[in-house]
Order: C-alpha cells, then sequence, then structure tokens
C-alpha cells in the first residue's frame, strides 16, 4: 500500500495499493467495522451502532507498517485496520466464500456415465476426499456415493459427515417403498414425475440422499434434470415465461391426518445477480392457482411449458441405482423422478435424508479452513 487519503468532501478514506488501483472506505463503514468492537472470543460483533452519530468523522488518519489507524473526532478512541484485512473486505467486493462453488448446468448428453462418483470409504476417512466430493456435488448438483455398507445406516453415517440431518413431517429419514395406505407418491410402485421435494415448506430440505439398499424389481429407473438448465433455456427461449415463473408465487401444499403445511414459492428462484439458483417444483401438491384473472392466462401458459421442459428428452439423465449407491442432489436446484415398477418382480427399498444447503456449504468453509479448498 502506498497511502491513505483523508476525504472529508466525500466521507471516505482512500486506500491506494500497490498495484494502482484505488478503494474508498466510507467513515461511518470503518467505524462500524473498527476491530474493537468484535468480540475476542466469539467473534460476534459487540459495538452499539447507535453509540455514534451517523456523521461519524475521522480527526486523524496514519497509515503505517500494515495498519491503518483513525483517530476518530469527539472520541477518546483510535480504530487499527490491518491492511490486507482491509483489502479482502472491500465495499463493492464480496468477501471471497470457499462455498460459493459456480454451477455448472449440464443435460441429458451428460449421461449417466457423467454424474460425478465418490467412494464411500473416501468420504468417511478422509477430510481432502469429502471436501473434493462437497465442491463437485455443489457444482452439478448431483454426485453418486458407491460402496456403501449394507446397512440402513451406512448413508446416514455419510451424510452426518457434513451436517445434521433435516427433520420434516416425514420424519429424520424415509422409507421409499411401495407400502398400504401411502400419504405420499413415493410409497407407491406409480412412475413419478420430475419434482423437487417438499416446496410446501417455509424451506425447502436442500441435500437428498437417497440410499438405495434393494432394487430388484423390474423398472424403477431414477430420473433426474437439472432445474438450473431448463430455467436458463427458458429464460432464452421465452423470456416473458421465466418473468412469470420468478415473479409470481403458487401456493403448496401437502395435508394428511397428521398435518397440514403450506407456504407460496416462485418456482424459478434468482439470487441477488440475477442469476437461477433455485427451483421449486411440484405438480402434485401445488395448490389452486389463485392469482388474479387477467394473470391466470399467461402464468398457466408459462407453467406448461416449464412443465413440458420436464419431459423433454434434453433434459433428463436415466439410471438404475445398485444396493449399496446412494444418490446425492440438491433438491433445490435438481428435480429428480423415478420410473413405474413392478413389486411382484422384486424388492426396491431406498432410504432418505435431508442435509441442508446451510450445513452442506458451512462444511466446505471449516474443510477450506483446514487446508482442504478448491
Amino acid at each position: 500500500m502506498t497511502d491513505a487519503t483523508l476525504r472529508a468532501e466525500a466521507r471516505t478514506v482512500a486506500l491506494r495499493w500497490d498495484d494502482g488501483t484505488s478503494t474508498e472506505f466510507p467513515f461511518i463503514w470503518l467505524r462500524d467495522n473498527c476491530p474493537s468492537g468484535f468480540h475476542p472470543d466469539t467473534g460476534e460483533r459487540a459495538f452499539d451502532l447507535l453509540s455514534v452519530p451517523e456523521d461519524a468523522s475521522p480527526a486523524a488518519v496514519r497509515l503505517g507498517a500494515g495498519v491503518l489507524e483513525i483517530d476518530w473526532a469527539g472520541e477518546a478512541h483510535t480504530s487499527r485496520f490491518d491492511t490486507g484485512w482491509l483489502r479482502a473486505n472491500r465495499p463493492g467486493r464480496p468477501a471471497d466464500d470457499p462455498a460459493d462453488t459456480p454451477y455448472v448446468p449440464w443435460r441429458a448428453d451428460m449421461g449417466a456415465a457423467g454424474i460425478p462418483r465418490v467412494a464411500a470409504d473416501a468420504v468417511l476417512r478422509s477430510d481432502a476426499a469429502l471436501a473434493a466430493w462437497l465442491r463437485q456435488t455443489r457444482r452439478t448438483g448431483l454426485s453418486i456415493v458407491e460402496g456403501l455398507a449394507d446397512s440402513p445406516e451406512a448413508g446416514q453415517e455419510v451424510a452426518r459427515r457434513i451436517g445434521f440431518l433435516r427433520e420434516t413431517n416425514f420424519g429424520r429419514t424415509f422409507q421409499v417403498k411401495s407400502k398400504p395406505n401411502p400419504n405420499n407418491l413415493a410409497y407407491t410402485a406409480d412412475a413419478l414425475p420430475l419434482h423437487t421435494d417438499l416446496p410446501n415448506q417455509e424451506l425447502p430440505p436442500g441435500f437428498q440422499f437417497l440410499h438405495c439398499l434393494a432394487n430388484e424389481a423390474a423398472g424403477g429407473g431414477s430420473v433426474f434434470a437439472d432445474g438450473v438448465a431448463i430455467a436458463e433455456d427458458l429464460r432464452a427461449a421465452d423470456p416473458d415465461a421465466f418473468a412469470l415463473l420468478s415473479t409470481v408465487s403458487i401456493p403448496f401444499r401437502f395435508h394428511d391426518d397428521d398435518c397440514d403445511i403450506r407456504r407460496r414459492q416462485t418456482v424459478i428462484r434468482l439470487d441477488e445477480t440475477g442469476a437461477v439458483s433455485e427451483v421449486c417444483y411440484n405438480a402434485h401438491i401445488a395448490g389452486i392457482f389463485d392469482m388474479a384473472p387477467e394473470v391466470l392466462g399467461p402464468y398457466y401458459r408459462a407453467y406448461r411449458r416449464f412443465m413440458a421442459a420436464t419431459r423433454d428428452p434434453r433434459y433428463p439423465v436415466e439410471l438404475k441405482l445398485s444396493a449399496g449407491e446412494m444418490v446425492v442432489f440438491d433438491n433445490r436446484r435438481v428435480l429428480h423422478g423415478r420410473a413405474a415398477f413392478d413389486p411382484s418382480t422384486g424388492y426396491r427399498h431406498l432410504l432418505g435424508c435431508y442435509v441442508d444447503r446451510g450445513e452442506f456449504e458451512s462444511r466446505m468453509r471449516i474443510l477450506a479452513r483446514a487446508g482442504h479448498g478448491g
């Protein structure tokens, strides 16, 4: 760093870096982020922003060996900033995040052979292998863990390497098999069209883990499609339909004898940059569309177009899981379904659980902190 300049009119401190670039740091930002204002043990912000005036101003600034010092006017207080910290956290540039792994959209041409695979033993024993697998799974939203022990707990053991299991009205785990008096189509032998799970929840589950314990019946292939690819293709082909699906919410509802859980969601969700970040699509638990009559017609056209895309052979990848394999996918990105199967020809049993996105991303950051970054 070469110099620091107090710019009273702009109410900033300008820092010029060795590469010739410069950054403007607003006074109030600097006062709010004084290192002394964070608890030394927890790292939480302990400073009360309302304890200083909104027009807090420096009386003087000094630049030393890697340290910027600011004396604050009207206060017996001096802030001391590490200049490396200031550069890493400069306004206008989000902090680096090891969990911010860009999505890599995929379509049917990826094929089942293109789905990333990892050995269960590797992710259970090696943090480096776990970190690499998490990064790859976040990029594609889909991977397969191989070589699981013949035990209902084996898949959960892998999931718990990431974080705690998300409990829903179906329990902490759920059995995907045909059974009498089902309260969900997953518990039948019927075909399941592509969908995401539980958009009726306030926060739909993040990553889903489906451990195959047996898959001997005729049929029953698992089907997956990348909702990001479908949504982005729709944006390019039909911007009006994309706009409706990303701005107009619809009701979702699941109800049985024990619960009645409802939530409004948009089918397509965007992040702050406008990129597709999530998809919430489940035609079976979509509620009664209740938008204004003049919106219903255009919305149905958009919704049908998205629905048609989920059945377009350009998108889905199908495979038949074998016992000891577990498919892991981002439930708020990757749509999943299955072909019908004949239970009279053999037994089909998958055991599922969820780990929320926040837990998944937290584990990526902790592993990166330990030196297992990208």
